[in-house]
């Protein structure tokens, strides 16, 4: 690192931590700081912003708390490799704690806006390896047991990440996949609640996958734009059947 200030002075005294953190993070966003760099120490980042050592010391706790950084002791503060996992993961559990423990018609309904569209992009620039990963996808699938709940949850939701990948758009995959982890105890109940819940993944599934493969993009949209109406019918099923369980207890 250059001998000359990285970070000038704060003027506002108020959330001087956060202010220091937010700083921080900046630079490292500007890749002033890269991945594995060791930051500035306590002392000259204190003279840098002009606060004192406790309140950079909780600016670096903050941020070591959100993964952006690495504190080593006795060595100071490194910036953390970035990878899809600390985007995600937090996200996941933003939404899994903040949003109504009934939130399924949510999810679905999530899903309804943004899955469509992803469809539609993923027929114009999937590749043949992505064609093979989902033919893979559906395969398996079909010949999962039809009592082995999580199995069928954990492909249902295989099958639209890998097409969500097929678009080759960085952002489409990070975006929708904290919103499938939301799904699995849902597809689980799904599953063992309506009848042939199987069968019909399959198929529609199958409609969805032979769109793509045929860079069909508008069938591709209408045939997820189908798919997840019927998502949202055997959501209200299931709702309407968990519900009736719960009168009877």
């Amino acid at each position: 690192m250059s001998e000359r200030a990285t970070f000038s002075t704060i003027g506002n005294r108020e959330l001087l931590s956060k202010t220091v953190a937010s700083k921080i993070e900046d630079a490292i966003h500007a890749r002033t700081f890269k991945n594995g760099d060791r930051l500035p120490a306590e002392l000259e980042l204190a003279a840098q912003f002009d606060v004192s050592r406790t309140v950079v010391r909780e600016a670096l706790r903050m941020l070591s708390g959100r993964g952006i950084i690495v504190i080593k002791k006795g060595k100071g503060g490194f910036v953390n490799g970035f990878s899809a996992e600390s985007v995600i993961e937090p996200l996941h559990s933003y939404l899994r704690f903040s949003i109504p423990k009934d939130y399924a018609l949510d999810v679905i309904r999530a899903r309804q806006v943004i899955e469509p569209a992803i469809a539609y992009v993923a027929a114009l620039n999937h590749t043949k390896e992505d064609a093979t990963q989902l033919q893979r996808d559906w395969d398996e699938l079909k010949s999962c047991r039809e009592d082995d709940y999580d199995a069928l949850a954990k492909l249902d939701l295989r099958f639209h990440l890998d097409i969500a990948k097929s678009t080759h758009n960085v952002i489409i995959p990070l975006m929708i996949e904290p919103i499938h982890r939301l799904m699995p105890a849902i597809k689980v109940s799904v599953y063992k609640e309506v009848e042939d819940s199987k069968n019909s993944a399959l198929d529609k599934h199958g409609k969805v996958l032979s769109a793509i493969l045929k860079y069909d993009a508008e069938g591709a949209r209408r045939a997820m734009t189908v798919h997840l109406k019927v998502a949202e019918e055997h959501v209200l099923l299931t709702m309407k059947s968990e519900s009736a369980e719960a009168v009877k207890k």
